[in-house]
């Protein structure tokens, strides 16, 4: 059966060179031919530097107006395309859809591919921000290694897309932090970063050149969302827990709230019949 995905990229396509070709082409072509899958970038603020924590909060917060939107425009599931997973807990609590991250949907699937996973990140300041992600998850004790590279300026990456010479110097680095990570006794290598992932997919690298698995996170995220969709489906709408951790607030509270925050919060969240409007 049909169904309808919404990606939230954290870059804003302007700025990013092939990037978002890039990223469009790799969607379509992993997605079941029945799957309608939209990229969305940053358009609002930001776009170009989510590896700072105040930066990605600012851009958090269109993010999280997405996922109302992507509920109110009909989608089966929003997929957070962003290494940091930005806003998941909170978009789990707003919408009645599935909402999968990439880092933790990634994490996951590396645990079931070998009995540990390793890290590659995309500079020192990334590095923090990721592992935080890890423990997080419950999974810091099946992190055999974390190994960076050395792209301080996040945008330099979009130079790999369109210049051979750019695209050669990225993978090595890559290729280097990947085998430090091997030779710490990684069974499998994601690369952590959602720009990375799509450079390595695009280039056919799938694995390390000693042969170990290169998870590819972008490619993960589309099939579990899809996945997601069907268990969804077949349980009702109820994949999403709405006990504790992902509530929503209750029906006899929201248009108090909504007086407060605005009349676009929750949009899942239905008022009792004949509730005041003030």
């Amino acid at each position: 059966m049909a169904m309808k995905l919404w990606y939230q990229s954290m870059s804003r396509q302007t700025s990013w060179g092939g990037y978002p070709r890039t990223l469009g082409r790799i969607l379509q072509a992993v997605k079941d031919p029945d799957t309608v899958i939209d990229a969305h970038g940053i358009t609002g603020v930001g776009g170009a530097g989510d590896h700072y924590r105040y930066l990605e909060f600012i851009e958090t917060a269109e993010v999280l107006e997405n996922v109302g939107r992507a509920v109110r425009e009909g989608c089966d599931a929003f997929l957070i395309g962003n290494i940091a997973d930005p806003g998941l807990h909170a978009a789990r609590e707003i919408a009645n859809i599935p909402v999968l991250g990439l880092c933790e949907s990634a994490l996951h699937v590396a645990c079931m591919m070998g009995a540990n996973f390793s890290l590659v990140t995309i500079n020192e300041k990334f590095t923090p921000r990721i592992v935080e992600n890890v423990v997080r998850y419950g999974l810091k004790d099946r992190l055999a290694a974390v190994n960076r590279m050395s792209i301080d300026r996040i945008l330099d990456l979009k130079e790999g897309f369109d210049d051979p010479v750019a695209r050669e110097r990225i993978v090595a680095q890559f290729n280097q932090a990947a085998r430090a990570n091997t030779d710490a006794g990684a069974e499998v290598v994601i690369a952590a970063g959602g720009v990375v992932m799509a450079l390595l997919a695009d280039n056919g690298i799938h694995a390390t050149e000693t042969g170990v698995p290169i998870l590819n996170g972008i490619t993960n995220l589309v099939k579990l969302g899809e996945m997601a969709v069907r268990l969804n489906r077949l349980m009702g709408g109820g994949f999403t827990s709405k006990r504790l951790c992902y509530a929503p607030p209750p029906p006899d509270q929201i248009e108090e709230l909504r007086a407060h925050y605005g009349a676009g919060i929750y949009p899942t969240v239905r008022a009792p019949e004949g509730a005041s409007k003030s």
